[in-house]
């Protein structure tokens, strides 16, 4: 499995120990960063990390910031992304079970290292249920397909963040 990982200043610690605990059972893993502590915008990085699994580069993302909660908005707007924020395990197994999340967003200040990496370990294992879940999963991916405008003309100006989609 090619799972990559990213996250902002506030995850940065958290980021790193998930990346260390991944290598150590073997994962494939990308580190999309950030590298350092310092301040940077979360959306410069969950943006990058979700279109590498919407474009089928990686298999699954893992996004850590302070909270989740901006990974987890800026990672939903790419199209095929189901980002899904999780603040315990069974959370993060059903996001997985029920809902097939291919991002997992944790948030690095307020879950312990043990949590989290069990969360991790969890996600990673879990497999999409389908039955009643997979039609509740059609009736988003209908709804999306039908109202995803993808508009580059509103991105000028925006280009720091923008990310040419490769066709698929």
């Amino acid at each position: 499995m090619r799972v990559v990982l990213a996250c902002d200043h506030g995850g940065f610690q958290k980021k790193c120990l998930i990346l260390e605990h991944l290598q150590s059972r073997g994962y494939n893993v990308t580190d999309f960063g950030s590298y350092t502590p310092d301040p940077v915008d979360y959306p410069d990085y969950a943006i990058v990390a979700a279109e590498s699994v919407a474009r089928g580069e990686n298999d699954r993302a893992i996004l850590v910031c302070t909270t989740g909660i901006g990974m987890s908005i800026a990672s939903n707007n790419v199209e095929g992304v189901r980002a899904a924020l999780c603040f315990n395990v069974e959370v993060a197994r059903t996001s997985r079970s029920h809902n097939n999340a291919n991002v997992l967003c944790l948030p690095g200040k307020y879950l312990d290292d043990k949590t989290a990496l069990e969360m991790v370990d969890v996600w990673l294992k879990e497999r999409f249920r389908r039955g009643r879940h997979k039609r509740r999963m059609g009736k988003i991916a209908s709804y999306a397909s039908l109202h995803r405008t993808f508009d580059k003309e509103r991105l000028k100006g925006h280009a720091h963040i923008a990310v040419e989609r490769k066709p698929r």
